[in-house]
């Protein structure tokens, strides 16, 4: 097999013909010689007028193409050692996945619903604004990761095997492109019916997932969790402990609080959602090209520093729409996510500030960055006339602290009001937001205009929670069953490295018994 690298044009990476005739040509392949090739990796460089793709293949003269990858097997594991999951998200159902592969049986508790039953409170959300405190957007099967776009580009090499995550994805039905891609991408509309396969092995195998399990508490004896209460009176005796939570069980954090197991601080980020027509965004990135089929929709990376503060964009949805992501009804939250084509007419993406526990007056307060995010959702839901309607404004009116009057549409299904950011937000949070769009606009000509509406809150970019662990062993440092994985701990930043902890989480427990 041999390695090939080189550049071309949109056009030509789809010409399957040009394709084979440049590989012939640059490893001098007779025309009578056999070819076989494939993608290794691919990359759109749109910094100059001419656009090209980096292209790189794996080639076979005159013999045959192997695997990608091998499978993994997964062994029977129904009557082996348990491990008790908190957390059905991509850090509890990894984690699970990894337990049987090491030969330990899963047993997840989930306070959310499956996949086909969450989707009917989804539903029942963008259309009549009942929310499901217990079965959402952050909640139910597959974490906040099903409906999150499906994003797996990470920079989280260094913490564990990426390519397994992404190979075991592909297993459980997800298109091999996510191994080229150089910023892959699942899918919304796709993630559910993979993560219904992850949950059809792991039961298969002889693992348990129980669905609507909400943990409410936990008796403590010494430094050692030894049991866990479900759904407020069933117990269920424990050894090894992960807790996979995700960033917006708040209940969670609270009752560790509660039962002495130590919380901190953590800096997290928080702001707005903007919304633009993708063909802006296109003509922008890609020097005026517009509908163009041998492109994929553009998306954009921001960051500027704003008062030693930086801010910048998060979770960048091409063709995307926004979603209501509130855990209580009496709060509003925006996310946003893209269909696998990433063909709807919007793009949108968070424009967030970093928030530090030494902005407020008590940082040793463990909760004051969770109880600042919530003061935000719950002012929004004020502002929105106590619906789940969103609070917007048009981003030059914004800019120019002009209420605005008319919109040009917004994705977000519950609905829109229109509100001042200032009656929301405190000004620490205005000025670097004003000022950072005026930073961007000079990046982006023309990203101030009053075609982009902005809406709030973006909050859940992360934990505002650190849950401590040991850098050795990975538990926390004085309850010695207990280990915090993740985003819910502060340990990860999306699926891949959500994924990973989960696996690496299971690794060092099993570690400890060798």
């Amino acid at each position: 097999m041999n390695e090939l690298n080189f550049s071309c044009t949109p056009e030509e990476a789809k010409d399957d013909s040009y394709l084979e005739n440049r590989i012939r040509q640059e490893l001098g392949i007779s025309p009578k010689q056999k070819l076989t090739y494939r993608w290794r990796k691919r990359s759109i460089d749109a910094r100059n007028r001419h656009i090209k793709v980096n292209a790189s293949f794996e080639v076979w003269i005159d013999e045959e193409e192997s695997p990608r990858f091998e499978s993994y097997q997964f062994p029977t594991i129904k009557d082996a050692e348990e491990i008790h999951i908190i957390g059905a998200g991509p850090a509890g159902l990894f984690a699970a996945l990894e337990a049987i592969l090491q030969g330990k049986k899963p047993i997840l508790f989930e306070r959310g619903k499956d996949v086909r039953n969450r989707r009917r409170d989804l539903a029942q959300l963008a259309k009549s604004s009942i929310l499901n405190p217990e079965s959402n957007y952050c909640f139910g099967e597959g974490g906040a990761g099903t409906y999150s776009d499906g994003k797996l580009y990470t920079r989280s090499k260094k913490r564990g095997d990426v390519q397994k995550v992404m190979q075991l994805l592909v297993q459980f039905g997800a298109t091999e492109d996510i191994l080229v891609d150089a910023h892959p991408h699942i899918g919304t509309n796709k993630l559910p019916q993979l993560i219904v396969a992850i949950r059809e092995q792991i039961i298969a195998c002889g693992g348990e997932i129980h669905f609507e399990h909400k943990l409410t508490d936990l008796e403590v004896s010494k430094d050692k969790i030894i049991a866990l209460e479900i759904n407020g009176s069933k117990k269920i005796d424990v050894n090894h402990i992960i807790l996979a939570t995700g960033h917006s069980a708040r209940d969670i954090f609270y009752l560790l609080h509660k039962r002495n197991i130590e919380v901190k601080a953590k800096p997290f980020a928080l702001g707005v959602r903007v919304e633009h027509t993708q063909a802006f965004i296109d003509k922008l990135q890609y020097h005026g090209r517009l509908n163009d089929e041998f492109l994929p929709p553009a998306s954009y990376s921001l960051v500027t520093q704003v008062d030693g503060k930086g801010v910048y964009s998060f979770c960048m949805c091409p063709g995307g729409i926004i979603a209501p992501c509130a855990t209580d009804q009496q709060e509003v939250v925006t996310n946003g996510w893209s269909p696998s084509k990433r063909n709807n007419p919007y793009s949108n993406s968070g424009i967030v500030v970093s928030i530090d526990p030494t902005d407020f007056g008590h940082p040793e307060n463990p909760f004051v960055c969770l109880e600042f995010q919530q003061s935000i959702e719950r002012a929004s839901w004020e502002a929105a006339g106590k619906t789940q309607k969103v609070p917007a404004q048009c981003l030059k009116d914004f800019v120019q602290q002009k209420k605005s009057t008319e919109f040009p549409r917004s994705s977000y299904q519950p609905g829109i009001t229109s509100v001042e950011m200032d009656d929301i937000f405190p000004p620490f949070i205005l000025n670097r937001l004003r000022q950072a769009f005026n930073d961007f606009d000079k990046k982006m000509p023309g990203f101030i205009t009053n075609d982009a509406v902005i809406h709030a809150p973006e909050s859940r970019t992360s934990s505002p929670i650190l849950i401590p662990r040991d850098p050795e062993t990975w538990r926390h440092p004085h309850v010695s069953n207990l280990y915090p994985c993740a985003e819910g701990a502060g340990y990860a930043g999306g699926i891949v490295s959500a994924a990973i902890d989960g696996m690496n989480c299971i690794s060092k427990i099993c570690e400890v018994q060798k």
